[in-house]
């Protein structure tokens, strides 16, 4: 009798929230941005619906309490360590919240500050159904069973940061080097250190669903930190999950379904009914609870509990003081995708709109805010390729060679199995270090033009001594642009500072890279399907290996006029052997796909092959 009671009630609780049914899951952008939801236009039985909703809310938490299925506030307490009551939202101590069975309820401001901040006002059903309609879930697919699959085309800026630090658990600190808690000193060490551990491309064959649950739990566990400057962690769940379930086995997916049947988030309302959190200042304390947690994660509400808890974490205050533009939405309309907000606030711990290194001050005391730090996993973008930003070095350059890929409408993830890609010879070195110079005299956003003022500082900082004639040539116009300085360095000697190597001791550089495309399409015998056939396609998504070749940084013409061949290779044996330099074969027929583009902007020159079917990054 009692079990009926209680299911009774859990069932008023879930009746209390429903709502129309949420939209079917879509992989493409509708025709239309949908009907904004709370317009003026709703009809009065829609407002109708609407109050008897409220009403049996009210009702349910009524009959619920007058049960003792729920505690008092005062009793509540004592299941949760002290430092799970703090309050989570950037506003400050918490008034207006009560703590209910799940953790603390957000206050009507911060519920409404947070609904508003990701959504904005008039947000679409299109949009929100893709929110509400993503788990953080791995691929099922035996080829591609280390990366999380996406099913809705809006929350894929989380699952690609969230893909990003996964892969360096399991490429760079598998349990087998011992088991590292996320933040802690040990993995702040060199990149060296794992060297001679990197794994070989069959190495995914031999993971485990431990040991990838892991991986996806440290992966949280280090990024919600990160967000919260190390000091604290919030996790968001589920009001609707009762206690019993917690942390046994019977919280199982099939268990979350039914509990998350009818439920639907379109206000900020909805938002703070169903939404519970708590504060963790100790990674110890954090670890276990999201590891208990994971099922809600997987769960379609994961992608955006997993965002609200990245935000929650950062303070609602904190976010909007790190954004250039705070009356933006960070879901980005009309199709719902992750702004570069979102993606920054996942990669570095701040919700900072772009992508290069530290601030751009402007006129009028005004500033552009960029990447203050190094980060663990980097960013590449389409859009640098096309001339509309430039990535600054921080993200180009991480610790790991791990990259989010953006696109305009989408993010992947690109990655090598060996840290050794991202090692630099003398003369790469060398042209990093002029650039970082050059950009830090750039007051055009990006543009690759400084003041002559500027070019002669650059000059000081990094010992060039050009001939006067090239000098005079470079300030006539007045600004210098950095293509045309590139060019001036390519044939300067490097006794004078500039980059060219008679030699040819810089050779070329030949590495492999992979590519993840998260989003699951159709695919028939490994290759994207076509229309007709008579074999059912599936659903998955694509991993992609690269070979990549960067020649050195003059052209190859040049490069190879330069170079004398060694005896019995072509160009006669009578050559005095001292002359000799080895040969630098010529690339292979190069394949193009945007992400080439991509790649190109962190190697430039970059030339690619792969098998099968282009990687997409859309």
């Amino acid at each position: 009798m009692a079990d009926q009671e209680e299911e009774d009630l859990r069932m008023a609780m879930r009746m209390s929230m429903q709502q129309w049914p949420p939209e079917p899951k879509r992989s493409m952008p509708r025709e239309s941005g949908g009907a904004p939801m709370g317009s003026p236009d709703d009809s009065p039985e829609a407002k109708s619906r609407r109050l008897q909703r409220e009403l049996r809310a009210a009702a349910a938490e009524k009959r619920l309490m007058m049960s003792g299925k729920v505690t008092s506030p005062a009793r509540r307490n004592v299941a949760f360590s002290k430092e799970e009551k703090g309050g989570a939202a950037g506003g400050g101590g918490g008034d207006g919240r009560k703590v209910v069975s799940r953790g603390m309820e957000l206050s009507d401001a911060d519920a409404n500050q947070l609904f508003s901040m990701v959504f904005g006002n008039g947000v679409s059903e299109g949009i929100l159904a893709r929110w509400c309609n993503q788990g953080i879930r791995f691929s099922p697919d035996p080829e591609t069973f280390m990366g999380l699959v996406q099913h809705e085309g809006g929350p894929c800026g989380v699952l690609a940061a969230i893909q990003a630090f996964v892969l360096k658990y399991l490429i760079f600190i598998p349990d087998d080097l011992g088991k590292v808690e996320p933040n802690m000193p040990q993995n702040v060490g060199s990149r060296r250190s794992y060297e001679s551990e990197s794994v070989t491309s069959n190495k995914f064959s031999c993971l485990t669903e431990d040991g990838k649950a892991r991986a996806l739990v440290r992966s949280m566990v280090e990024i919600l930190f990160s967000c919260g400057s190390n000091k604290r962690a919030v996790i968001a769940t589920l009001s609707i999950l009762g206690n019993d379930a917690e942390g046994s086995d019977r919280l199982k997916d099939d268990i979350i379904t039914k509990a998350l049947e009818g439920v639907s988030i379109e206000s900020a309302s909805d938002l703070q009914k169903i939404l519970r959190v708590n504060t963790y200042s100790l990674v110890a304390n954090a670890y276990p609870r999201l590891e208990a947690m994971i099922p809600v994660f997987r769960s379609r509400l994961g992608a955006l509990l997993f965002l609200i808890s990245a935000l929650l974490s950062r303070g609602l205050d904190s976010i909007q003081a790190d954004r250039d533009d705070p009356n933006l939405p960070l879901v980005t309309a009309p199709f719902g995708h992750a702004s570069q907000e979102i993606v920054n606030l996942l990669l570095c711990g701040q919700a900072v709109p772009n992508v290069f290194d530290g601030r751009m001050d402007l006129e009028g005391g005004m500033s552009l805010k960029g990447i203050s730090t190094c980060v663990e996993v980097g960013f590449l973008t389409l859009l640098e390729s096309l001339n509309f930003c430039k990535v600054g070095q921080f993200l180009k350059c991480p610790k790991w060679p791990i990259w989010v890929v953006g696109s305009e409408s989408h993010y992947t993830v690109l990655f090598a199995l060996h840290t050794s890609v991202q090692d630099e010879n003398e003369l790469e070195g060398r042209e990093s270090q002029i650039r970082k110079a050059f950009d830090a005299q750039d007051q055009s956003g990006g543009g690759g033009f400084i003041s002559v003022e500027g070019f002669h500082q650059v000059l000081r900082e990094t010992s060039i001594e050009l001939p006067p004639e090239k000098l005079d040539h470079l300030c006539g116009a007045g600004f210098i642009v950095w293509s045309e300085f590139w060019q001036v360095l390519l044939d300067l000697d490097k006794r004078f500072g500039g980059l060219k190597d008679p030699t040819g001791s810089m050779g070329k550089k030949v590495f492999d890279l992979y590519h993840f495309n998260g989003i699951a399409k159709s695919v028939l015998n490994g290759n994207q399907a076509a229309s007709s056939g008579s074999e059912m396609p599936i659903q998955r998504p694509r991993l992609t290996k690269l070979t990549v070749s960067v020649p050195p940084r003059w052209t190859p013409e040049e490069f190879m006029a330069d170079v004398v061949l060694p005896p019995g290779s072509g160009g006669g044996n009578d050559q005095n052997p001292k002359e000799t330099a080895t040969e630098v074969a010529k690339p292979e027929p190069p394949q193009h796909a945007p992400l080439v583009d991509c790649i190109r902007t962190r190697w430039p020159r970059a030339v690619c092959n792969w098998v099968g079917d282009p990687p997409s990054i859309v």
